[in-house]
């Protein structure tokens, strides 16, 4: 466990108090064998001055919704200590009871909500308190002996307890396990299958506590491990495979009731486990910790032969889950497995967003390291099903269900964009993920490696007219994402001017090749996947030149007039399926790379205008950006033209000779 202490970053926050919480909290986030995704919390006591001019003594606490990698000043909302004392003496409190009075005991009205570990740091008679959910120790408790081993690591610097639900209740637990301790003598409490607590008057000292006690728990786990611990082995994925991810993809969307993205990892590790004899009964163990049930469910799905088919497998095994440990107040989450074993082939991720889809991902390759070690230790031994249970089904994440949190347009979509590096291309993806898609970006421009730092876009060179560049290309998409609900067909560009009678016959194959050729092989290729999409769609960029084209443009005006006959035959074919095909005539867009300033001028100076003037020469008198386009394509792409196939629409601020 490195240790990332870093005198520099100290000397530039001095020895404000919360700030030296942020410093330490962003350094146990930057690794993810502690943290990940929003786990572990921290805090420190200290003093705010009210507004009467009195000090009041406060807990700064980590809000909920903020992630220690990256926590703020602001994610640490001051709670009234006395307050949270006082509630730590109660009996009994329900959960959702004890939120509502952390609400009540902030200082801040607009503040975070204060974590629901919140009276539990308070009680802890130290400045500062760092929690993790540390994988090392997490995995030598989750065996037979874990207990014992973790005695033998720690001797009686360590305070071990058993697992007991976060909230209330462990606070109490803590409290009274504690009530004649002498806490001079521990470095930190470990709560078995849960995590780790560390703290100290000192912020340096409590967070190296945390780093020398999980590095004690590594060095014991690569004592009585070694390299063979973790499998690895390698596979391909064929175009088959990404085939049955996309049903796969389809029928889980079906389960949750929404579109889903679906990622396929087959690296070595990943194969490597779904490779072992009893994976099976290893992946439906349990999790690392039971908070994971949160973001991935109590176990995994298991595939062989057809994923799609054999999700039904999990939705009755989640069914007899939820009917065996539920109560009335109860209501059933949705029946989708978020992570899947599929034998010999690698580990399948499903979730409902990008975000959720990379949660999953990180916690179940957490996971899977650990559930080897826990095996080489002596057997992996997750919680029992019903305490996973009541945390999945824990009060504060069933009110979440009533919340009514309305989902983005294209949330849980893949779009598919050529031509995204620039101009058009660009924005329809920046459009697109504006609206929560996930995008699959092509473009034969090294620009694209500069462009969208957004995860939910996945970058890839290709080049549209080369067959066999296209079919890796969304091999590789699909991987990813898990399919594609979305074509943008934008890729071309315009050719040299020339006159029929002195057309160089390169000049015209050329453009015939992308203009035209290209968008038919991208369209076949990503038919099988479209088939099985959400509503799928294909928008195909076309041009102005279609309904007016002018002299010297025959190259690109016949590609262009070809294009669109094609995007109408394919309206008929396809609307069978379910597939929309719409067309978009751009004119005039001078925010693209072709209309640089020196061409700008040239053809206002042709025609004795001003720039401006000539920007602006259409009916509406406005200037037609790459937005107004990309605005287009998602009206064609989303819920609102659902009746619609086969049209054609310009988009050019109106064009006399269009009109």
């Amino acid at each position: 466990m490195k240790n990332r202490w870093d005198e520099d970053r100290l000397n530039q926050i001095g020895n404000d108090p919360v700030e030296l919480r942020v410093l330490t909290s962003n350094l146990l986030g930057e690794e993810e064998d502690l943290v990940l995704h929003g786990g572990g919390n921290t805090s420190v006591k200290g003093e705010l001055e009210t507004i009467f001019g009195e000090k009041e003594k406060v807990l700064f606490v980590k809000g909920s919704g903020w992630d220690l990698r990256t926590i703020k000043a602001a994610g640490f909302p001051p709670v009234k200590l006395e307050y949270l004392l006082r509630l730590g003496e109660l009996e009994a409190l329900s959960d959702s009871e004890m939120m509502r009075q952390l609400r009540l005991a902030l200082l801040d009205p607009q503040g975070p909500t204060p974590s629901v570990e919140a009276i539990l740091h308070a009680l802890i008679p130290h400045r500062f308190v760092d929690h993790s959910h540390a994988d090392a120790v997490v995995a030598i408790s989750n065996t037979p002996n874990g207990e014992e081993h973790l005695k033998q690591i720690y001797g009686d610097e360590v305070l071990i307890l058993p697992y007991i639900m976060p909230g209330f209740i462990l606070a109490r637990q803590v409290a009274e396990a504690t009530r004649s301790l002498d806490w001079s003598t521990l470095k930190g409490i470990i709560l078995l299958h849960h995590g780790i607590f560390t703290f100290h008057e000192d912020a340096k000292t409590s967070y190296e506590n945390m780093i020398e006690l999980v590095g004690r728990a590594e060095e014991f786990l690569a004592s009585n491990t070694d390299a063979s611990t973790v499998a690895k082995r390698d596979y391909a994925c064929t175009n088959e495979d990404c085939l049955q991810l996309a049903q796969l993809r389809k029928a889980a969307g079906a389960m949750f009731g929404n579109p889903v993205l679906v990622r396929m990892d087959n690296s070595v590790e990943a194969t490597g486990f779904a490779a072992l004899a009893n994976v099976a009964d290893l992946a439906t163990r349990g999790p690392l910790t039971p908070d994971h049930t949160i973001h991935a469910k109590a176990f995994a799905a298991i595939f062989e032969n057809d994923p799609a088919a054999e999700l039904i497998d999990f939705e009755q095994a989640y069914r007899d889950y939820f009917e065996e440990h539920a109560m009335e107040e109860h209501q059933c989450l949705d029946t989708m497995p978020r992570y899947a074993v599929w034998k010999n082939k690698g580990m399948v991720y499903l979730a409902g967003n990008r975000k959720r889809l990379e949660i999953v991902k990180d916690i179940t390759q957490h996971t899977v390291r650990a559930i080897q070690q826990g095996e080489a230790l002596g057997a992996w031994q997750a919680l029992p099903k019903s305490d996973l249970f009541d945390v999945e089904y824990w009060e504060l994440e069933q009110a979440k269900l009533k919340s009514g949190a309305k989902r983005a347009e294209f949330e849980g979509k893949v779009a598919l964009v050529t031509g995204a590096a620039s101009g058009i291309g660009a924005a329809c993806v920046e459009e697109l993920i504006g609206r929560g898609a996930a995008v699959i970006a092509l473009d034969i421009d090294e620009n694209l490696d500069n462009k969208f730092a957004d995860a939910s876009v996945l970058k890839i060179h290709c080049d549209v007219t080369d067959g066999d560049s296209i079919k890796t290309t969304l091999m590789q998409g699909v991987q990813h994402f898990g399919g594609i609900d979305i074509l943008i067909s934008n890729a071309g560009n315009f050719p040299n001017s020339q006159n029929i009678d002195a057309m160089d016959d390169g000049n015209w194959e050329k453009s015939l090749e992308l203009n035209l050729s290209s968008h038919m092989r991208v369209m076949r290729a990503c038919l099988p996947f479209l088939k099985e999409g959400f509503d799928p769609a294909i928008v195909i960029v076309a041009s102005k030149n279609v309904p007016a084209p002018g002299p010297g443009a025959a190259a690109y005006s016949t590609a262009k007039a070809g294009l669109t006959q094609m995007a109408r035959v394919a309206a008929l074919e396809l609307g069978v399926e379910g597939i929309r095909v719409n067309v978009l005539h751009p004119n005039a867009v001078y925010d693209t790379a072709i209309w640089t300033e020196e061409v700008l001028a040239a053809r206002a100076e042709r025609y004795g205008i001003s720039v401006e003037e000539y920007k602006t020469s259409n009916v509406l008198k406005t200037e037609v950006r790459s937005i107004d386009v990309a605005r287009a394509v998602a009206l064609f792409a989303g819920d609102s033209l659902a009746k619609t196939t086969g049209s054609q629409l310009a988009i050019d601020g109106g064009n006399e000779r269009v009109i």
